[in-house]
């Protein structure tokens, strides 16, 4: 093997002897890169791996004898953020924290594919030396696809003191959603318990208790039940046009509002298409082609609607607390932004 450094990329070469044909590309590689599986098959699939000079992007291909073999690895990312000029919503800010209402699309903390343009960039250009950092975020229920306000602790005591009431559940939070059908009933408490989806990885679901037999054998094991509690309070406020061959007042959409008393990922979603009421435009729970068939009047004009929709219609409205600092108590509220108001107003429609 023959490692190269070269402009800050590590150059892996490698050409393949008898014994190595019809050995997997990923597994093959990972023999003598140094590298995990795991990474060799994101190198593989990012075109980062070529055979004779030609990519080669699936991670099962069967390695040719005397085919040499190269993987470039790129430099790491610097995972420091860095200070952007991107504005904010600012609702309230003090020497101690800073209340913004954060449009939909914009992501909240530097991750894999999307380094930049984030709320905690923007939020270092502002807030400049007295942020303390990005750990001071407080981004419950709000992911990049999610609108509305939260709030962010400038110093350690307020981050601290944020996070209790938090924890504790004394921090207000109400949210305001369209989602398919309506409830049933109407107003009430989901509490389940939500953990990775054991079949993608990249989803949140509901986990169900295990059986009683593996309950106690859990118990002896000291072992803790998947997942965490999660539990949503919800209410519904309006309805919008008629279900197809439902009962009078069954409406084809709904608008609720859920307080949360934990903060779950992607809990609110996860809980609304638990009770078969997905929202609208979310593509992860959501059925996204519920309306594909749509042939009645009311379903035709929402199908319009949600074709120019690109996220899921959840909306952080408000947020209150107890300031830790100074022990004032604040309460803000943020209307829908324009993509939610002109959904709604096609609602009305329906």
């Amino acid at each position: 093997m023959n490692t190269l450094m070269s402009e800050n990329l590590d150059i892996k070469e490698m050409l393949a002897g008898e014994l190595d044909a019809g050995k997997r590309l990923d597994k093959w590689l990972a023999e003598w890169s140094g590298l995990s599986r795991s990474r060799i098959k994101a190198l593989i699939l990012a075109g980062d791996v070529r055979e004779d000079g030609v990519p080669v992007l699936k991670p099962t291909t069967k390695i040719k004898e005397e085919a040499e073999y190269i993987i470039t690895v790129p430099p790491p990312v610097v995972d420091t953020p860095e200070p952007e000029d991107i504005p904010l919503d600012v609702l309230y800010e003090d020497a101690h924290l800073i209340v913004v209402n954060k449009p939909a699309g914009m992501t909240v903390h530097p991750a894999v594919g999307n380094w930049t343009g984030t709320l905690v960039n923007a939020l270092l250009h502002h807030c400049k030396d007295s942020l303390s950092g990005i750990g001071g975020v407080m981004r419950p229920g709000i992911d990049k696809d999610t609108s509305g306000i939260l709030v962010v602790a400038k110093d350690d005591n307020t981050h601290h003191g944020l996070s209790k009431q938090f924890a504790d559940h004394s921090m207000e939070r109400t949210y305001h959603l369209f989602t398919r059908a309506a409830p049933n009933p109407r107003e009430g408490r989901i509490e389940t318990r939500i953990g990775r989806h054991p079949g993608d990885r990249k989803k949140m679901a509901v986990l169900k208790d295990p059986d009683q037999y593996t309950l106690m054998r859990m118990a002896e094991r000291g072992q803790e039940l998947p997942g965490r509690i999660a539990i949503t309070n919800y209410k519904y406020l309006e309805g919008y046009g008629q279900q197809k061959g439902g009962a009078i007042g069954s409406p084809l959409v709904s608008k609720i509002e859920c307080k949360l008393e934990t903060g779950r990922t992607h809990q609110i979603r996860v809980h609304m298409a638990h009770i078969f009421c997905p929202l609208l435009g979310d593509r992860t729970y959501g059925k996204t082609g519920a309306f594909k068939t749509a042939n009645t009047a009311s379903e035709l004009k929402l199908k319009d609607a949600l074709s120019t929709f690109s996220r899921q219609a959840l909306h952080a409205r408000s947020l209150g607390f107890i300031h830790p600092i100074t022990d004032e108590s604040l309460y803000f509220e943020s209307p829908f932004p324009a993509d939610l108001q002109a959904l709604e107003a096609a609602l009305m429609a329906l």
